[in-house]
Parts: structure tokens; sequence; C-alpha cells
């Protein structure tokens, strides 16, 4: 544990964040404070620690509140306050804050306590790539971002006579009648394309300013810059794109025959975009709990978790409704669904656009699971800015959650519902791999050729689609819709680079699954231990200490994917 506290805390607990002239004062403090001995060091850390999670805490209200109400003018405006002033305004002093860190954890010889010495590699990495010019642009992206946020949150349709979200009418996608899944999907696509020429200004407008930012941080180009900026330590760019040419090869072959199979079940020569979440064999969809149920989501979701750890349902049920659960789809709220983790209140945050569908008890999982990673590193790891952990281990937590509940599905259904719901759980990090290689992949076209026109970009997507999006569907008469299915994908616009993330996790999560299945006991211990580590140790230790190994290369993904068919088998 840190050293016990030789003075009282500096930072008042009741701290005003919404004022930067109140706060500009005690980041100064901290700037200025004389350190002489480790007590005092420690003592400082605590000191920003504290400030850091009261800020951190504010702002991420402000974001939550945000994707909430993308439609209510006074959350815009508390947003908008943290990314043009609070934000923009603390930045510089936070990069001289990192500075005296690494200066003085230098100075006293502890740069090598195991409480710290990650996180000064990380914070080196953050100081090396800041420069203060850079700070209108960021903001620039982020308002960019959020204009996307709020376009996607203002999509509705009328479809059957009501009114209905983009993901209240998703749900019709998996139900028999071959038509309502038609006029659904056609309803959906006809609303993203409505936005074509926004969403498309808006990117081209993001890739210019992102890569300014990298070519002021003296980078050749954005993707080089972040991968700075993500503290990529342990693979490069090229790993990448061969993971995704071994996805291409081991994973594309498998659900195209999955996918043809359906058509033969089907009766259709080829599958067309609107059948792609239809059951195989043409059942009934799968409806785990009533659209307006939220409740009941819960304690199923509660129950399932229990059976795989009681340890994990207590966590779970620390989460309520309407405080730090937010789970049904509404008009004004942002699509997807995340984890935010609040670290004054230490809880975390669970929002997503629950329908009633089998997707979202997946999802609820999966979030469920990086709540769970937030609350072992807040437990575990004493410096607070050492507990998260970097995406590629955050996603193992998540998803593995998803793999290790997927035999509990009859906690929702009947028994042979639930092996139709389990089988889906299984198919799904095989859906998610090519998706993973193609969004990756565009990204590193997009950003390595920034002077790209949109026609180029389209068909620097389509030759992706080409490769993993599948050759058993039929996209004739609605090629439109295939060359900009991209304009959904999140991540793209507010998330750069972040998705190859996923891809990576699945791996890992897929061995962990593995794992369970021969002893449980011990996989469990092994996840639990790695998730306590926080972020105090670099990617391949953290895959280390659950058991895992950090490779994607086709040597690790085709076993994976063998056990996977065999299983489905």
């Amino acid at each position: 544990m840190i050293p016990v506290m030789s003075q009282p805390p500096a930072i008042p607990a009741d701290l005003d964040c919404s004022s930067w002239p109140t706060l500009e004062p005690f980041y100064r403090a901290l700037i200025d404070r004389s350190i002489a001995s480790e007590g005092d060091f420690w003592d400082w850390l605590r000191d920003l620690s504290a400030l850091g999670d009261i800020v951190s805490e504010y702002a991420e209200w402000a974001a939550i509140r945000h994707t909430c109400h993308t439609d209510d003018p006074e959350v815009e405006r508390a947003y908008r306050y943290v990314v043009e002033h609070l934000e923009p305004q603390s930045a510089p002093l936070y990069v001289d804050l990192q500075k005296k860190f690494l200066a003085d954890a230098t100075r006293l010889g502890v740069q090598t306590d195991g409480r710290i010495a990650h996180l000064v590699r990380l914070w080196q990495a953050e100081v090396d790539a800041y420069r203060p010019e850079n700070i209108p642009l960021l903001v620039q992206a982020t308002t960019l971002a959020s204009a996307y946020d709020k376009a996607c949150g203002a999509m509705v349709v009328t479809f059957q006579g009501t009114e209905q979200t983009l993901q209240q009418v998703t749900k019709q996608l998996d139900g028999n009648n071959r038509s309502v899944r038609e006029a659904a999907w056609r309803s959906i696509s006809e609303r993203w394309l409505q936005d074509r020429a926004l969403l498309d200004s808006t990117f081209d407008q993001l890739v210019q300013v992102r890569d300014q930012i990298g070519r002021n941080a003296g980078h050749a180009d954005y993707r080089s810059y972040t991968w700075l900026v993500k503290k990529r330590f342990d693979y490069t760019p090229d790993m990448c794109l061969e993971f995704g040419a071994a996805i291409e090869e081991l994973v594309v072959p498998v659900l195209d025959d999955l996918d043809n199979q359906t058509a033969r079940n089907l009766g259709v020569p080829r599958l067309r975009p609107w059948d792609r979440s239809v059951d195989p064999q043409d059942r009934a969809p799968l409806r785990p709990f009533p659209q307006d149920d939220m409740a009941g989501f819960v304690s199923g979701t509660r129950r399932m978790l229990h059976r795989v750890s009681p340890y994990f349902a207590g966590r779970f049920a620390t989460m309520t409704l309407g405080k730090t659960l937010d789970l049904e789809s509404r008009p004004g709220k942002q699509p997807g669904g995340y984890q935010a983790w609040l670290p004054v209140s230490r809880t975390p945050f669970i929002f997503m656009n629950a329908v009633g569908s089998q997707r979202d008890v997946e999802v609820l999982l999966h979030e469920s699971g990086h709540a769970l990673h937030a609350f072992e590193a807040s437990d575990h790891v004493d410096v607070p800015f050492a507990r998260r952990a970097p995406s590629e281990f955050n996603e193992v937590a998540s998803m593995s959650m998803e793999l290790l509940a997927a035999d509990l599905y009859d906690e929702f259904y009947s028994p042979a519902d639930a092996r139709r719901a389990k089988r889906l759980s299984l198919e799904g990090p095989l859906r998610l791999l090519p998706r993973v290689a193609a969004v990756d992949g565009f990204q590193h076209w997009i950003y390595t050729n920034p002077g790209h026109t949109a026609a180029e970009r389209t068909d620097a997507w389509l030759a992706l689609q080409d490769r993993f999006g599948g050759r058993a569907v039929d996209w004739s008469g609605v090629e439109e819709v295939r060359a900009t299915w991209w304009h959904r994908t999140l991540h793209l616009f507010a998330y750069p680079f972040y998705y190859i993330e996923y891809g990576i996790a699945q791996l890992g999560a897929l061995q962990l699954w593995l794992q369970y299945k021969r002893d449980p006991d011990t996989a469990l211990a092994d996840y639990r231990r790695a998730l306590a580590l926080g972020g105090t140790r670099p990617l391949p230790e953290l895959f280390g200490a659950a058991g895992l190994s950090f490779d994607f290369s086709a040597k690790t993904l085709a076993p994976l994917v063998r056990a996977v068919r065999d299983e489905l088998v």
C-alpha cells in the first residue's frame, strides 16, 4: 500500500469542477509543491490521484448524460464545457504534472517501484506525444465526433405505423417473415442514407484534423502518432494487417459454409442482407425478455452471473436501474453500449439499447465483465492512475464473461432455446473477427492516405468487404447501402484505431473459454488475478497472468477456430 499520509489531503472532496478558475489553483499548487523525500512523493501522488478522480468523475458524468440524452440542450451545454474548456485548459497543466512525476520518481529512485513502474513508461509516452498546438485540434475532433452522436440519436423511422428507434426496428431482422425482415432492413438503411452527405462530410473533416494532429507531433501520419498515444509497445501495424490476412484465410470460409447452409435451409439460392440474422433453421426468433421488462432482464442476467460465480453476481447486484444502469432503447439516445467507471463513487455505469433480443443479454454480460474488471482493479491497485488496463485486455475481461456464461441461457429460455442461444454466443466471435479485420484495415488505409477522396474511400471499403464481408450474401440492388455500411461503426468517428483490440481480445477470451471447459476453478482464479492487476503490467504479462498467450498470428487463431467450429457441429 502507499505509505501512511504525512499531511492531510489537499484536495477537497466537494471540489467544484464546473468552474475552471476554481480548479486551476489546485493543479498549480501540485505543480509547485516541493518534494524532498519519498514520503513527500507518495503524499503528492495521493493528492494528484484525488484531483484526477474528482475531475474524471465530473467529466464522465457529463459524457454519460450526453449519450443518454443527445437531444437535451442543457446536457449538451455541460458536455461542451468539458470538451471545450475543462479538458483543453487542464491539458497543459496535466502534462506538467506528468513531467514532475517522471522527474521526481527518477530523482528519488522510486521509478522501478512495482506500483508505478509501468505507469512511468505510459506517462513518458504521453509526454512525448503532447503538443500544445494540438489542443484546439483535439477539441475540434471531439466536437465533430459528438455531431455524429447527435445525428445517430436523432435517427427514428416510422415502421408498421409507429415511430421507432433504429435499434427497435432491428429487432425485426431475426423474424421468420422474410418480407417483414426486408422491409425493416430497408427502412433502417434508407434512414442511414438520408444522412450520407452529412456523415461523409463530418468524416472528411475528422481525417484532416487527425492527420494534422499526427504531423504536429512529428509523425509521418496519424497511424504512427496513434501507436504512440495508445502505447502499443507490444505489436506493430504490420502485425495487425497479418492478423487480418489470417482471418481471411481461416475464418471467412467457415462463415461462408455456415451462411450457405442457412440459405439451403431457407430454400433460397443465396442469402440477402436481411437474412443474416435469421435462425439457421428458420425457427422463431429468441426473445429472452419483454422489451419493457428491464427489471426481468437484469435479474435473469444476474442469475447467469451467479452460476458462473456468486462473487461476480454480488458485484453486479450493486448496480441499479435508473442510477447506474441505463439499458432501454429510446429516441434521443446514442446507439451502442459501454461501461464507464466513476472513480469517486467507486461504481461502474452501464449504458446500452436493449429491445428484448438475444444480443441484449450478450451485451449486458459483456459490459458486466468490464464492470467486474473496474471493481477488481479499484480494489487491488493502490495508484488510481495505474488501474486502467490497456484496451486489448479490457476486452478480454468483457468477452470472456460472454463465453463463461454461454451454457447458462436456461435462465431465460427452454433447454432447446438455451442451446440455440449458446450457439449464437459461440458463433459471435467468428462473426466478429472479419468485421474487426475490415474496420481495422479500413483505418490503416484512411490514415496512411489522408488526401483521399470520398470515392476512393468507398473503393477501399468495398475492396475490404470483398475480402471480409462474406461471399454467401447477395447485395445486388442495394449496393449503395453496402458502400456506406461503415457509417454504422461509431468507433471510426469517435475512437480512431479502436477496433483491433476486439480481435486481439477475442483470441484471449476464446483461450480462457477452452481453459474454463477443462478446469473452471483454475480458469476463474486466473481470470480474477489478471483483472486485479489493472494496468500495472505490460500487455503480454496481463495475458500471461490469466494463463493466455499474447499472440494473434495464424498459429494461435487456427486451433481456436477449429474448437469453435467443432463445438458448433
